[in-house]
């Protein structure tokens, strides 16, 4: 389990962006795997995500994650529920002393919020598409909606995949720079012509600074890269491989 600072300072809370290490599953899925959405055995993804609940001192019965779809949605999560019945969206916020946040990654960056002092706490699923889209300010809009205020909200970007290791094509690039032509400065010329390296922590971190954050921090990892840590959506795809774990980050106001 990692932990970053920023959030290691805030009496009253727990978290972690957990590895795919410690776990029960096997094969492609070996060994933390926490997402329903594989095909990995139900029983083992469940008994994963025990031992991440049990990890942050938590009831496994409280933690909730939702059916990420890589949108701006955000659902706010006042009492547990089952994994049936997760809403679709990429992003959570609450209040609620019960419910643990749970976010599934591969590659896309996982967000953490709290403000302390409103005692809120947030967890956003941040790909390019959904940062993109707006999944960031809308969870500190809905944040706010329950007592907070960004310049409280401090916010933690989990492992990524790193701008050495993500590759895009022009027209990605030029789409985000159509947007606001600072986005410029989050690509770098890939060793393949006419391709680009991707800086997808910068981006989320600048709009997440843009947004009025007062404080953000990055874990330095880079999914891709360290195969014996996480899972990569991308790193299973060159290899053509059938299907990928997902490792989880997650949040929790202490009783």
């Amino acid at each position: 389990m990692i932990t970053l600072g920023v959030l290691n300072d805030i009496p009253g809370i727990r978290h972690g962006f957990f590895t795919r290490q410690g776990g029960v599953s096997t094969g492609i899925y070996a060994s933390l795997n926490c997402g329903f959405g594989s095909n990995d055995a139900a029983d083992a993804v469940a008994e994963n995500r025990r031992r991440v609940a049990e990890k942050l001192g938590r009831p496994a019965q409280g933690l909730v994650t939702v059916h990420q779809i890589h949108s701006p949605d955000v659902a706010v999560a006042e009492t547990p529920w089952v994994p049936a019945d997760a809403p679709k969206a990429d992003a959570m916020v609450t209040r609620a002393p019960d419910v643990t946040l749970g976010i599934l990654t591969a590659d896309c960056a996982p967000v953490l919020f709290c403000d302390p002092t409103a005692k809120v706490i947030g967890a956003a699923h941040a790909g390019w598409k959904g940062a993109f889209g707006g999944v960031l300010e809308a969870t500190i809009a809905a944040m706010k909606k329950l007592g907070a205020e960004p310049s409280r909200i401090v916010a933690a970007i989990g492992p990524h995949i790193s701008r050495n290791s993500y590759e895009v094509g022009p027209e990605f690039r030029e789409r985000l720079v159509a947007d606001a032509e600072a986005n410029a400065s989050w690509f770098v010329p890939s060793q393949r012509a006419e391709h680009w390296m991707f800086d997808l922590g910068g981006y989320v971190a600048s709009r997440l600074a843009a947004a009025g954050i007062g404080h953000v921090e990055r874990a330095p990892h880079d999914t891709l890269a360290e195969e014996d840590l996480f899972f990569s959506y991308r790193r299973s795809t060159l290899r053509g491989e059938p299907d990928y774990g997902r490792f989880l980050s997650a949040i929790t106001l202490a009783p």
